[in-house]
């Protein structure tokens, strides 16, 4: 991918073009949370941690140790079976329903499974949430196409997702999380079915969101891929924070 491909050209909500904010604050606390499945024990227990606004972590740990769920309640996809989770300043216990929305649209989710969809085209795809938003394709064309080039995907705008190769998928389901400017981006395993080369180019495009002041936790459980970032890492191990919770 080239250097001017990398040149992320929509600075996100709240921050400065250059990517500088205020001083880091908590954008996301978890208290004593658990969650289960019906009547199942506890997916996950205890856990607590927090991350600051800005900040770049890995959530790691094997298969089935919970963090596919953790996303899941971060994302508001899931509930809390008990302890509390603030976001973005609002604690979820307590937020009105019609605040939720709001919230949601401030994360940007990069799922395992794409989650593309096959009769829209690749710019499409990625113009979904600004068109979901009210926008109007005329004013979201150019920045729609300047993102896609970003993520290597340039030449690709009228591409339909059957067509693109497991790398370009996920590049593509990257663009369009990121395509609303989140303050937060959760991204499940995104490098689960790439291979090492492309593993470091999608690694260096989440750095690159991070430098422009985007919060990133990234689960995967690629441990010479955490290594080689440099970053902190939360590890989950059957349902707990294994490291204490220290983000």
């Amino acid at each position: 991918m080239s250097r001017k491909a990398l040149q992320f050209p929509i600075a996100p909500a709240g921050h400065d073009a250059d990517g500088r904010s205020g001083a880091p604050a908590p954008i996301l606390r978890f208290s004593g949370v658990g969650m289960r499945y019906g009547r199942a024990p506890e997916t996950l227990s205890d856990i607590s941690f927090s991350l600051p606004s800005g900040s770049f972590h890995f959530l790691t740990g094997p298969s089935g140790a919970g963090k596919s769920s953790l996303l899941k309640l971060i994302y508001m996809a899931e509930r809390p079976s008990r302890g509390l989770i603030s976001l973005f300043g609002q604690d979820l216990a307590t937020a009105q329903r019609r605040m939720l929305p709001a919230l949601r649209r401030r994360i940007g989710v990069v799922f395992q499974e794409f989650r593309l969809l096959d009769h829209l085209s690749a710019f499409d795809n990625v113009a979904l949430p600004l068109r979901i938003a009210g926008r109007k394709p005329a004013d979201y064309r150019l920045d729609v196409a300047e993102l896609m080039s970003w993520v290597g995907l340039g030449q690709k705008l009228h591409a339909m997702p059957a067509t693109l190769s497991g790398g370009e998928k996920q590049r593509l389901a990257i663009a369009r999380a990121v395509v609303s400017r989140p303050d937060l981006i959760l991204a499940d395993e995104p490098t689960g079915n790439v291979d090492h080369e492309l593993s470091l180019r999608i690694l260096k495009l989440f750095v690159e969101l991070n430098r422009l002041g985007v919060t990133v936790l990234i689960a995967s459980h690629d441990q010479d891929l955490v290594a080689r970032s440099g970053m902190p890492a939360l590890r989950l191990d059957n349902g707990r924070l294994a490291n204490g919770g220290d983000a």
